[in-house]
């Protein structure tokens, strides 16, 4: 084994040294002196790291704590976006949820509209059905023979009934 396959076999060697597939790592230690010695600081670094205990934090951390969150909330932010994120972050009673929801709302209707006017335009219009076209060329040929009849009565000289018959 190459000591570079070593190096990477290093951990899996350090959480279990018994286990068969790591057998050759632990031959290569046995004969050289450099990745033995880097298995050694590894050991010493967990062993290390096993005895660290986290610090408790002062029994005064949590007072402290409200303390500058109160801080944070009375202070006034200069801008109006700076405003706006301070009222979205910290509640100051001022209620945005009726005015949210009244916006979206009507962008709701504004944008369903919008889409249901463009989805009747690709669908190109109401298709209308053979009998209502029959009925509608019988109501175009029915204005045609009364406009014909129409002209007819006009084209009927005046003179026919104005003059009283003569016998």
């Amino acid at each position: 084994m190459k000591c570079r396959d070593c190096q990477s076999a290093l951990p899996d060697l350090l959480l279990d040294p018994a286990a068969p597939s790591n057998i050759p790592a632990r031959m290569h230690i046995d004969s050289c002196n450099e990745c033995r010695k880097e298995l050694e600081s590894l050991q010493a670094t967990f062993s290390l790291l096993d005895a660290w205990e986290a610090p408790e934090p002062s029994q005064y951390f949590n007072q402290k704590l409200a303390v500058r969150l109160r801080e944070e909330q009375t202070q006034v932010p200069a801008g109006w976006l700076e405003r706006l994120r301070y009222r979205l972050l910290f509640n100051t009673g001022r209620q945005f949820r009726p005015a949210l929801a009244g916006a979206l709302a009507l962008v709701l209707l504004i944008g369903g509209g919008a889409f249901a006017n463009l989805s009747d335009l690709h669908m190109g219009g109401a298709k209308v059905s053979a009998a209502v076209t029959d009925l509608q060329v019988l109501d175009k040929n029915d204005q045609a023979l009364q406009t014909m009849d129409q002209l007819f009565q006009d084209d009927v000289p005046a003179d026919d009934v104005s003059v009283p018959p003569s016998s």
